[in-house]
């Protein structure tokens, strides 16, 4: 019976009319997209400045090389130029006693006075290599130099076959001494560039001053030929006092 009752009682209930669903709202419509700007027009490039380029200056010259200093005695050409210092001392010992008898020999006054002054620069010159060896701290030494015992005993041989008294004797004093001065002008001139490269300043200095009096000496003895011995030697005849 409980059952039947319920039942009806639900069948009473009139359900309720269903709502209506509510219209959705349109949606708004969409947004027209505004126009886009025209770009601007690109502005034209103006021609470029050409930057002129720099002249370069004339190459900087290298710095001249700083001259080697001594490092120690075990130098080797610290070491041959001691040697050669030896050997240019021995030839100049050896002019001083060579020179009198060319002087001797000679005819022209010109050229005897020329070798009698040589004779004594040569003493000067032997002397300055003595103090050469003071400032390098060594004991003067002479060493055998066989290129002026050559070029003095060709100087012996030119008097002995020449005949005394002729210009042509004379002609040949001069020859043999000026081999003799170009063999020193070499020696000084290579020992002053070497003092130089092992930082030896006062020994070039005294070196060099030497050099230019072997010139000096070189120019007065082509002096002395060329203004009168040449050409008399030229005419001169083959006579004359034997020696």
């Amino acid at each position: 019976m409980a059952t039947k009752t319920a039942t009806k009682k639900n069948a009473t209930k009139k359900s309720a009319p269903a709502k209506k669903a509510t219209p959705k709202k349109a949606a708004a419509p969409a947004k027209k997209a505004a126009p886009k700007k025209a770009a601007a027009p690109a502005k034209k490039a103006g021609p470029k400045k050409v930057v002129p380029a720099k002249k370069s200056g004339p190459a900087k010259k290298a710095a001249p090389r700083k001259p080697a200093q001594m490092k120690d005695d075990r130098s080797m050409l610290l070491d041959f130029f001691k040697d050669e210092l030896k050997d240019i001392y021995w030839a100049e010992k050896h002019l001083v006693k060579t020179l009198p008898k060319m002087q001797k020999a000679a005819t022209s006054p010109e050229l005897k006075a020329a070798l009698g002054d040589h004779l004594e620069t040569t003493k000067v010159h032997v002397t300055r290599l003595e103090t050469v060896f003071g400032l390098m701290g060594e004991k003067p030494q002479a060493k055998k130099c066989d290129a002026m015992a050559g070029l003095t005993e060709e100087g012996n041989g030119i008097i002995e076959d020449t005949e005394k008294g002729t210009a042509t004797r004379d002609v040949g004093i001069i020859l043999a001494s000026q081999k003799v001065e170009h063999y020193e002008i070499a020696t000084y001139g290579g020992l002053a560039t070497l003092a130089k490269t092992l930082g030896l300043n006062e020994v070039k200095e005294i070196l060099g001053t030497t050099l230019s009096e072997e010139k000096e000496a070189d120019s007065l003895l082509t002096q002395i030929a060329e203004q009168h011995i040449n050409v008399e030697a030229a005419n001169e005849e083959e006579e004359g006092e034997d020696d």
